[in-house]
């Protein structure tokens, strides 16, 4: 079984590494700063959110970012996988899928009621990946964004 370990402040160099390594991969433009200052809360313990690295705590292979919310229509706490990232040499092992699977079960001990995620409309591979996990689109629904300047 593939180890997750919930990141904590003195895992913000090797976390930033791989959340620049992704970013870098999927064409996120997001300085250092930035990138530290939205890590630097989940670390602390923010309740809207956690990371997890995935692998050996001290070299990790990927990572997992939740954030939280609560949802009338699930009737209590809901998430969102913000980012889950592998190293590229490490895919294709069933890793991804591991995390995935478990981490339902682990946090619906914590009251989470349904796991959310985006995936690119084009990326027919990715989708098909999460549907494989029990993740299904919503046909009525699309997630929309207003980003604040």
């Amino acid at each position: 079984m593939t180890a997750l370990t919930l990141a904590r402040p003195d895992d913000l160099e090797r976390l930033a590494g791989l959340v620049a390594a992704f970013h870098d991969e999927t064409g996120i433009a997001q300085d250092d700063t930035t990138r530290r200052a939205a890590l630097n809360p989940l670390l602390a313990g923010s309740p809207h959110g956690v990371a997890y690295l995935i692998g050996p705590a001290r070299a990790p292979i990927g990572y997992v970012i939740l954030s939280f919310g609560w949802s009338m229509e699930f009737a209590g706490m809901d998430g969102f996988v913000d980012e889950i990232y592998i190293r590229r040499a490490v895919r294709g092992r069933g890793i991804g899928s591991e995390v995935l699977s478990n981490l339902p079960k682990a946090l619906a001990g914590a009251g989470l009621r349904a796991l959310h995620l985006e995936v690119r409309r084009d990326n027919t591979s990715a989708q098909a990946f999460y549907e494989r996990l029990r993740f299904a689109p919503r046909d009525d629904y699309m997630l929309m964004t207003r980003i604040f300047d």
